[in-house]
């Protein structure tokens, strides 16, 4: 059974916190901040790319020139109906079913906007200035946090989830942020193991951060 542990974040100190609890393991949702508590289990683990020192692979390299075309925008974070649109496509093709298929747009509007966090939602457009991929974003004191990132699914030969990976470790280099926070990792889970792509990078453990190498 899972359990977690929470706390929610407010206007006055949610920043304050959300650096301080990102770096110990903790994941943002909303005014949630949680981690996993399981009794039995301690497989979710913290994974944070070390943004200073990565350097992208051949078929990284490649993922980044196939979207070459595209600009990023970086906004305040306002829910438009453009990006709903695009949130529920993607829902319904990729997770069907799941805990947000159902979400309407107040929900979204909630997701996006009502955040005690220094929060960024990030677009991706192409040369014709479609919306084709966003991701919400907090900035941290040593690096970002992708919190939730979507994509238009029918543009799957572009790898659109590594590439706003990819242009988010460029613009931690760009800035001289260290770290590039990516939510949770679990060893031997199919949908997680993209992560370990992108190196170097540590999980969180009982003895601090160390690096991934050192447990797969």
């Amino acid at each position: 059974m899972e359990r977690k542990i929470f706390t929610q974040l407010d206007p006055l100190s949610g920043p304050y916190l959300n650096n301080y609890l990102t770096h110990a393991g903790f994941r943002r949702s909303q005014n949630v901040i949680y981690r996993p508590a399981c009794e039995a289990c301690r497989e979710c683990k913290s994974l944070r790319i070390i943004a200073s020192e990565f350097e992208p692979s051949k078929s990284l390299r490649r993922t980044m020139a196939r979207n070459s075309d595209l600009t990023r925008y970086v906004a305040e974070p306002l829910a438009t109906s453009e990006q709903f649109d695009l949130l529920q496509r993607y829902l319904q093709s990729r997770h069907a079913g799941g805990g947000m298929s159902d979400m309407d747009f107040y929900r979204y509007e909630m997701m996006v906007e009502q955040c005690a966090s220094e929060t960024e939602i990030v677009e991706y457009r192409d040369a014709d200035y479609k919306l084709i991929a966003a991701v919400l974003i907090d900035v941290l004191e040593d690096g970002l946090s992708m919190v939730y990132s979507y994509f238009d699914p029918e543009a799957r030969g572009r790898s659109l989830g590594n590439y706003m990976i990819l242009d988010h470790l460029d613009r931690c280099q760009m800035e001289k942020l260290p770290h590039l926070y990516l939510g949770y990792w679990v060893d031997g889970s199919p949908k997680m193991s993209y992560k370990a792509r992108f190196q170097p990078c540590e999980i969180l453990g009982p003895h601090g951060w160390r690096s991934l190498r050192d447990d797969i």
